[in-house]
Parts: structure tokens; C-alpha cells; sequence
């Protein structure tokens, strides 16, 4: 029995549907990433020096609270860098990098920095759009703080800050790897794609001003540049437990090593487990 006109145009507003339903979907699906190391409320202190100078003081800050961006649940993650002692009196430097993380698939939903270093002054916000595939970046005026400045960029799917890179790898399983093997992420920085590469090293205990850590030791794998000795001028030591702080980074440069050295810890999600 043939199809009525009727009938066919039924079945295929039906198919359209199903198929827009489809697309949607799609488009709207992230991914989910388990996370057992950090939570709300975790913040981390660092003494940075050269040798026995203190050169500054950092910390990694998560908010208490749920911060939602793009519609999203997202933790508010603070970096912060000031300079102390001899070094600011010379070079005054008084830095924030920020990023809302999406809670489920841990990838930023917004980037921010604002840079005081001695008379240089940055300020900027990135959005990611992960549905487009988009990077708006807005540069902020020195003085006004007021927008100037907007450039849009294609982004690959899944895309790390570089703060947020750091939160996703304390989320990887190594005792999976084997040392040598090569992590790879999608980093967005300065209005450029970058295919970010870690090596893992393997594991060593390590003392601190805490303590005494079983610690996996990590590469970040680095480009030519004039800052750095060497594409293996940076390690970094994260905690074996289920927390994976990162307790101490020794970078190499040209103008000699520099030490980051844990020595606060406070709200870590699953305590602190220290070997002595």
C-alpha cells in the first residue's frame, strides 16, 4: 500500500527531529572527568627562592564556593605570586592567574591575569566557548582596567589554561604509566594553541618543610626559549596519595636555579599523609 503525502511528510518531520535532538546532544555534551584530589575550600603555600634568597611568596587558592560559568558548576581557582625582601625592593612583582574549572569536566570556562611586574601591567580575561570551539580574549586598558582589546580564536576540544592544565594532570591515575611515558594536553596562552607535553619521570621520596612524601616526579617538556636551560629545565613533585599536591617545581634558567618549596597546606580533600 503506497505512503500517503500525509504519511511521508509525518515521517520526516520525525526524522528532522530526531536528528536536531541528535546534533543538540552533541553539541552539548562534556566530558567527565573523576576527580579525587581536590575540592572547594583547598589552598597551598609556597616559599619561592634561589639557594637560600627568598625571592617571593605564592599560593593556589580554591574558592568555598560553587562558581557557575557558561551555565556551568566551576571551582575559582586563584594563583597567586609576590615578590618579597631584596627582590622587591628591585623588581616589585604582584601577580594573579585565575580560572573557573569545570567541576565534572575539569576545562576552564574563563582565564584571567592581571600583572604587576616593576612598570610592566597586564590585564586580561579569556572565555572559552566549548560548544564553538572559541577563545575570546579580552585585553583590559593599564589605566582604565576598561576593554580595548578583543580577539577571537579557534580552540581544540577540551582545551587547558595554564592553570587549569595543572589541576587536570593531579587527576591522572600514573599508576597506570610507565616513567617516560609522554602526556599530552591542548593549552591555550597568549592567544596561541600549544600542544603542552609532560614527561613522567617516575616516583622518588622527597623531604619538605612538612615532611617526608613519597612524591611522582613530573617534566614539563618546553620549547626553545631564552628563559629556560633546556626543554628538561623544569620538575615538578607532585604528593603519591589520592591529593597529588604539588610540594615542590626546580626550574633551571639562565640566570641560575629556582626553587618553589611547599609549606602550607589547608583544606586538602583527603588529609595529608606524610611519611614522617
Amino acid at each position: 500500500m503506497p505512503f500517503s503525502n500525509k504519511a511521508i511528510m509525518k515521517w520526516l518531520l520525525l526524522t528532522i527531529t530526531i536528528l536536531l535532538v541528535m546534533s543538540f546532544n552533541e553539541l552539548t555534551t562534556y566530558r567527565d572527568v573523576e576527580n579525587h584530589s581536590f575540592d572547594f575550600g583547598e589552598k597551598l603555600e609556597y616559599r619561592v627562592h634561589y639557594g637560600m634568597i627568598n625571592a617571593a611568596e605564592a599560593s593556589m587558592e580554591i574558592s568555598n564556593q560553587v562558581v557557575y560559568r557558561n551555565n556551568r558548576p566551576c571551582y575559582k581557582v586563584d594563583v597567586w605570586g609576590r615578590s618579597v625582601g631584596l627582590f622587591d625592593l628591585i623588581t616589585r612583582i604582584n601577580d594573579n592567574w585565575g580560572t573557573y574549572i569545570d567541576t565534572a569536566a575539569i576545562i576552564p570556562h574563563g582565564f584571567y591575569r592581571i600583572l604587576e611586574e616593576g612598570r610592566y601591567r597586564k590585564f586580561e580575561y579569556v572565555d572559552f566557548d566549548h560548544q564553538k570551539l572559541e577563545a575570546t580574549t579580552t585585553i583590559l586598558d593599564k589605566v582604565t582596567k576598561e576593554p580595548r582589546d578583543k580577539i577571537i580564536n579557534t580552540i581544540p576540544k577540551n582545551v587547558q589554561d595554564m592553570v587549569s592544565g595543572y589541576y587536570y594532570l593531579r587527576t591522572l591515575d600514573y599508576s597506570k604509566f610507565e616513567p617516560g611515558k609522554i602526556i599530552s594536553i591542548d593549552a591555550f596562552f597568549d592567544e596561541e594553541q600549544y600542544d603542552f607535553k609532560v614527561k613522567y619521570l617516575g616516583k622518588e621520596t622527597l623531604r619538605t618543610k612538612l615532611g617526608k612524601f613519597r612524591t611522582i616526579v613530573l617534566q614539563p617538556l618546553l620549547p626553545k626559549n631564552g628563559l629556560f636551560t633546556g626543554e628538561d629545565a623544569i620538575r615538578v613533585w607532585m604528593s603519591d596519595d589520592s591529593n597529588k599536591i604539588p610540594l615542590k617545581v626546580k626550574a633551571s634558567m639562565f640566570v641560575g636555579a629556582v626553587e618553589i618549596d611547599i609549606k602550607k597546606v589547608s583544606g586538602a580533600r583527603n588529609g595529608v599523609p606524610i611519611m614522617e
